[in-house]
């Protein structure tokens, strides 16, 4: 026989035990009522509420290619800051961007910017 004890609640939480129970026993009643509730709480973790190790691992993996694509960039603009160039060339690459500039002004509406990764 199972070891028994006693749980003092409040006389409302009696009455409402004993309005809802029908046939169990009020004992019954509160192991059911635990039962299902647990059930719930089950079904609800099995639910795909969590990202899989796969999914994790995954996620790691595209981290990893984005900052190493942020040190990439950051390092290659460095090397490029660094480096002493001519006034001349600084001038050229001016009237190349407005040169562009003015081209994208007469284009399409819609304007493009592309990126060349090394």
């Amino acid at each position: 026989m199972a070891e028994k004890r006693m749980l003092i609640v409040p006389a409302e939480l009696v009455k409402k035990i004993d309005d809802n129970r029908g046939d169990m026993s009020q004992a019954e009643f509160i192991e059911f009522l635990f039962d299902s509730q647990l059930n719930q709480k089950t079904k609800e973790h099995d639910e795909k509420q969590y990202a899989t190790k796969e999914e994790l691992h995954s996620q790691e993996q595209d981290i990893k290619k984005l900052l190493r694509s942020f040190l990439d960039f950051f390092v290659s603009y460095g090397l490029e800051l660094g480096k002493q160039s001519p006034k001349t060339e600084f001038e050229e690459l001016t009237s190349k961007l407005q040169g562009l500039e003015n081209d994208l002004a007469f284009g399409s509406e819609g304007k493009k910017a592309t990126i060349k990764w090394k």
